[in-house]
Parts: C-alpha cells; sequence; structure tokens
C-alpha cells in the first residue's frame, strides 16, 4: 500500500455511530455558513452530462471520465461529472433573468482514475459554488477576498463542532495565508511541489497557494490544471500569473498538507484563446461550452469546489476518507486499516 499512511498509536476519537451523527452536523453547518458568506442560492446538480459538448471537466488534463451510452437518446453517451465547474457557469446563465447572482449545489462525481488512498477515493462529493463577478474587477485582490470568507466559514464550522463535541478542540489559525507558486518555489527551490506545500502549510497552519497550472521558472507548473476553466495565465500585479488556487491546511494526524478547496476566477474568452493555445488544445473551441463563452454568451464568474469528506476527515482527527464515507478499497487496504484501528465504513 504505497500511498496508505499509517498514524502512528492511531485511536478514533468517536464510534462509528457517533461519527455519522458528527457528518451531518458539520454538513448542515458548512453549507449554511458558505451560503451566508459568499450570499449563495442552493441549486440542484446532475450526475450526468452529455458527452462531446465540453461541459465535464478533465480536471488535470487526463482524467477519464465514466460513459455509457443511453438507449432513449439514441445511444448516444453520456458522462458522470467529475465536477460541475463548467456546468454551474452555464446555470448563472440560464438564471440570470432571476438576478441570482451566486449558487451552491451537492456535487457528487465519480473518477476512476484516482489513486486509491487516505484522501482518494473513486466516489467525490463536495460542495460545488459559483458567483458572478458581478462588476468586480478580474483581480488578486478579488480573489484573495473571497477565500478570507470561504476560510471564515471552514472555521466558523470548526467552532461550533468543537462546542458540540468537546472531546475536539480548535486546531485551525485565525487567519489563512497567501503565498504564490512562484513565491513557494523560490523559498523552497530543492523540493518538490508537494514537499513544498507540507513545508508551508506546517509552518502557517492554513496556506492558500495562488497561480496553479501555468509553468514556473523551471519550466513545470507547481501542479495541473486544465486549460478550461480557471484563469491560471493572467499576469498579475506582482508579475507572477495565476487567478486560481488552492486551500491547505495542515493535517496533524496525517502530518502533511491537506487540500480543502480548488477555486479560482474562470476563464475569459481572453484567457481561454491563450490557455487552449498553450496545452495545444485548441479544437476544444468548437464545443458547445467553449463556444457559448467565446461568443460572451456565459457570465464572468468564479467558483470552486470544497471538499466535504475531506473536511470531515479534519474536523473528526480522521486518518482515512473510508471513515467518514462508504467506498471501496483494495482487501489488502481493509485489511491494513483494520489491524491499525481504522474503522472504515
Amino acid at each position: 500500500m504505497k500511498k496508505l499512511i499509517i498514524p502512528e498509536d492511531y485511536r478514533n476519537m468517536l464510534t462509528r455511530e457517533s461519527t455519522e451523527s458528527a457528518i451531518k452536523f458539520i454538513k448542515d453547518e458548512f453549507q449554511q455558513a458558505l451560503a451566508k458568506k459568499l450570499d449563495l442560492k442552493r441549486v440542484t446538480a446532475p450526475m450526468l452530462v452529455l458527452g462531446g459538448t465540453g461541459i465535464n471537466d478533465d480536471l488535470n488534463g487526463v482524467e477519464r471520465p465514466v460513459s455509457f451510452p443511453v438507449s432513449s437518446l439514441n445511444s448516444g453517451r453520456v458522462e458522470v461529472v467529475q465536477s460541475l465547474a463548467k456546468w454551474k457557469r452555464m446555470k448563472l446563465a440560464q438564471l440570470n433573468h432571476e438576478e441570482i447572482t451566486g449558487i451552491y449545489t451537492d456535487m457528487n462525481a465519480l473518477r476512476p482514475d484516482e489513486e486509491l488512498g487516505n484522501l482518494h477515493s473513486v466516489y467525490v462529493d463536495q460542495w460545488d459554488w459559483e458567483k458572478v463577478l458581478d462588476g468586480e474587477p478580474r483581480s488578486l485582490e478579488t480573489l484573495k477576498s473571497v477565500v478570507g470568507k470561504i476560510y471564515e466559514a471552514i472555521r466558523d464550522t470548526e467552532v461550533a463542532l468543537c462546542e458540540r463535541i468537546p472531546v475536539f478542540r480548535p486546531m485551525l489559525p485565525e487567519q489563512i495565508t497567501f503565498i504564490h507558486s512562484e513565491e513557494l518555489q523560490e523559498r523552497y527551490p530543492d523540493k518538490q511541489p508537494g514537499e513544498r506545500e507540507d513545508l508551508i502549510t506546517r509552518e502557517y497552519g492554513a496556506v492558500f497557494v495562488i497561480g496553479i497550472g501555468h509553468s514556473l521558472k523551471d519550466g513545470m507548473p507547481h501542479d495541473l490544471r486544465a486549460p478550461d476553466y480557471d484563469d491560471w495565465s493572467t499576469p498579475t500585479v506582482n508579475g507572477y500569473k495565476g487567478l486560481n488556487g488552492d486551500i491547505l491546511v495542515w493535517n496533524p494526524i496525517l502530518k502533511r498538507a491537506f487540500e480543502i478547496s480548488s477555486m479560482g476566477i474562470r476563464v475569459s474568452p481572453q484567457s481561454l484563446e491563450k490557455q487552449l493555445k498553450i496545452r495545444e488544445l485548441e479544437e476544444r473551441k468548437e464545443l458547445m461550452f467553449h463556444r457559448k463563452l467565446l461568443s460572451g454568451e456565459l457570465p464572468q464568474t468564479m467558483g470552486g469546489g470544497i471538499g466535504q469528506s475531506r473536511l470531515c476527515m479534519l474536523y473528526l482527527r480522521k486518518a482515512h476518507i473510508g471513515e467518514v464515507q462508504a467506498g471501496i478499497w483494495p482487501d489488502e487496504m481493509r485489511e491494513i486499516c483494520e489491524k491499525n484501528n481504522i474503522e472504515l465504513l
């Protein structure tokens, strides 16, 4: 089990029954806090989208969606969503006449190419949110302002949980620290991106790494991003590129950086053109979503996803995502977990 981390002397702080009750509390509490902080209205999300439209996301650019033919659609293929970044933008365009400028939803996805371990399963559950910029500039300041509000919701939920279950104590810092991936590379030039994240997050407790997807000075990106949802190529006032990033917190159980959210200002027609060219994927401009965006039919937005099981793992001091969601795991992983007090659901 190459990717399996076994914390030393690990013990569950809650029974399975208490864990289930706490999961419900966290999910109810956090989505209310998020909606209030960002002024979002809840909408219903699809599990399936039509293939060949460009609506589904390919995340880092290489993940395969689960797809199958539907007989009632003349055997046309549909895909299980991998995220809703593009769908949400189309939904906001649809809701424009109702003057709804911000939405959130429960996103349930399947990602069969994930390498299973403490943090990843085939099933993905997150809160997906999207806001119309509505006159706000496409700027680093806009991005940071929203990140700050999301982090407040994360902190507020932690405090509420600790009041409800006193066995836990708040551990997140009061403020989140911002750092650009270029600065991170300059700070730790001899480290790989994952090692840089561990070092900076251990130091500050909660960090937003800005600029995910563009090439750094060594010619490699901090991490991969698809070219058609987040804007990672626009230069900012400090000369760095990128209007997107990841919220990371320090996980004291796994002793590593722990990604809670991926988010950013979405591509404009100009940055979409640029990023498709950089990735040599200009043929995507013929897909339905991309045509609508390039022709100005979709609003300028920002948005992201916040891991539901990830937050539950963090708050409840769990070592494995299978302790907060029912999943499918290799027999060897189940056996190792059972021997080390990791109680998979």
